[in-house]
This record gives structure tokens, C-alpha cells and sequence, in this order.
């Protein structure tokens, strides 16, 4: 058994994947292996893995996307620890020192961290744009299925916390990654705060849920109908969870009012259920319209003001 098993799925990752990889290598630490998957890649990331890290275990697999290639690295695992990675991300120097003597001190489950963001600059480079720094002060399954979100680099998890999930969740295309350590916590996962910068998040202008933000939401409102699944066998709604479901089923209507009525009115359906009288928190006008005509006028209403804005830049 290693101490720590890194797996990195790979599609179409040629201009990162050396950066990365070597990102490990310079962690320092020896007892540990990198699993990549390449995801049907159709550059030349796979040339670049068996030329430049021989020493890499590379496993090759048809396209069927990024929960699948995490899958496929987490069956042939050996390590205590578990770092997922994706490919264009970077670990910071100490991550993996800080972290696994924090998860061994504190005898918790799941580490997580501060990061960077990155992104490129008018010439093209990336550079650091933001700190995020931010820890969880509440129970964990409410906050990960709310409004807390770290990418995957920043996390390490104890192998028996992976072991009790079993899968990352292939149904979700674009929020895999948050459902995965939602998943943690609705296991019982104990979290641990290393308050350091774990990991460089590179972002890209052209990402799925930029690129393909009807698939971004649905994606939020398959997830909303799993969790709420979930917690009806497990423990039942309190109120608690309650509010978290109705805030995140709000957010589905919001944002699928206009351009994805199939998915806004069974999510809306679903939000009367949980509360007859929707009264948003934001934004304020939209929250006085709710109160005084009722949510779906005061939602017909934006749209008309939106719509009446973009006829006046021109944009219809």
C-alpha cells in the first residue's frame, strides 16, 4: 500500500499536463503513485505521459468523462490517502504534508484548504487572480449542497471515507465534483480545515458550465432531486434541510425561467411543495415583486424587464 494514490483524469490535457504531473514531483514526497486515465484523449497528452513520466500508471479508456476516468483510477488505488486532480490544476509545495498530519492529528476524514485561482491574462498567461480563503462553520451537507465549493485538488481524503461512497457520481456532467465530497458528508464524513493554500485552480473563459449554462442548471437540479431523495430516507426534512432545498430549487426557477421551462416547472413544482409561499432573498426588487404579485408574476416580470433591456442594446 502506498501512503497516497493521485489520481488525474486526463481529456485533451496536452498544454497542462506536464505542469501538473510535475507539480506532484515536487511535492517531495516519495511513497505515493499517479494514476492518470486518459478520457479518450484525441491530442497528444497520452505521448507526453509515457515519454515524459514513465513511472506514471497510465490507463487508457473510451470517452465517457470525468467521473467515469476517477472511477476507473479509484478501483486500482493502493494508497491510505486519496488526491484527486484534474489536469490542469496544480498542487502546492506542501499540501500533502499539511494535510495528511492534520487528517492523522485530528483523526478526521476529509482535509481541505485555501487555493488559488488562476486565469490567463491578455498575453495569455495564467496568473493568480484571487485567494479563497473560506471554511465551513455549519453542518457540511448543508453547506457543499448550498453554496460551498472547493475543486477537487484542494481536498485529500482518507481512503475509508472513499471506500463508503463507492462512486463518483456519473449522471452529473458539470457538478460531479462537488457532489463527491457532498457525498463524504452525507457518509458522516468529519471534516478538517488546514488554514494554507492548498492548490492552484486554473479557469477557463471557455468552461461546460460557461460554454452550456442550460446543462450547468440542470445539472444543479438533478443533483437538488437526488439530495432531496437522500435526506427523505435519511432522517426525513428537517428544517434545516428544508431551506437548503428551497433555496437551491429557487435558484433552479431563477435561473430556467426564460430559456428551459421543462426543467423550471417541475422544479417549481417541487419548491411550492416545499414552501406554498416563495418569498426570495434576492435581489431585493425581485424579493418586493414576489411579495406583492406572487413568484412566478414577479419571475414573467423580470423577464419582460430583461427582455425590454435587450431590445434597447439592440441584442433581439
Amino acid at each position: 500500500m502506498k501512503l497516497v494514490s493521485l489520481i488525474i483524469p486526463v481529456y485533451n490535457a496536452k498544454s497542462w499536463i506536464k505542469e501538473t504531473i510535475n507539480s506532484i514531483f515536487s511535492l517531495g514526497i516519495a511513497d505515493l503513485e499517479i494514476i492518470v486515465i486518459d478520457d479518450g484523449s484525441t491530442d497528444t497528452s497520452v505521448e507526453i505521459i509515457e515519454i515524459e513520466f514513465p513511472s506514471v500508471t497510465l490507463i487508457r479508456t473510451a470517452n465517457f468523462g470525468a467521473s467515469h476516468a476517477r472511477n476507473v483510477g479509484t478501483a486500482v488505488a493502493t494508497g491510505k490517502y486519496i488526491q484527486y486532480l484534474d489536469a490542469d490544476d496544480l498542487l502546492e509545495p506542501k499540501k500533502l504534508d499539511l494535510q495528511i498530519a492534520a487528517l492523522e492529528s485530528s483523526g478526521a476524514d476529509v482535509a481541505y484548504g485555501n487555493w488559488k485561482r488562476i486565469a490567463a491574462n491578455a498575453q495569455g498567461a495564467f496568473m493568480v487572480t484571487n485567494l479563497v480563503c473560506r471554511q465551513m462553520t455549519h453542518e457540511p451537507e448543508i453547506e457543499l449542497f448550498t453554496d460551498f465549493w472547493c475543486p477537487p485538488a484542494v481536498y485529500l481524503f482518507r481512503r475509508e471515507i472513499v471506500e463508503k461512497v463507492e462512486k463518483w457520481n456519473e449522471r452529473l456532467s458539470i457538478i460531479q465534483d462537488a457532489r463527491f465530497v457532498l457525498d463524504c458528508a452525507l457518509h458522516g464524513a468529519q471534516f478538517v480545515y488546514v488554514p494554507e493554500f492548498m492548490a492552484q485552480y486554473r479557469e477557463h473563459a471557455n468552461s461546460l458550465s460557461k460554454r452550456n449554462p442550460i446543462a450547468f442548471n440542470r445539472d444543479v437540479f438533478l443533483n437538488a432531486t437526488e439530495i432531496d431523495s437522500w435526506w427523505l430516507n435519511h432522517g426525513g426534512l428537517t428544517p434545516q434541510r428544508i431551506k437548503a432545498l428551497t433555496q437551491v430549487y429557487g435558484y433552479v426557477t431563477y435561473v430556467t425561467f426564460e430559456n428551459d421551462p421543462e426543467t423550471f416547472e417541475v422544479a417549481y413544482s417541487r419548491l411550492r411543495q416545499l414552501s406554498p409561499r416563495i418569498v426570495p432573498n434576492y435581489p431585493l426588487r425581485f424579493r418586493a415583486a414576489s411579495i406583492l404579485f406572487g413568484y412566478r408574476n414577479a419571475l414573467q416580470i423580470l423577464s419582460w424587464s430583461r427582455r425590454t433591456k435587450r431590445l434597447i442594446r439592440g441584442e433581439e
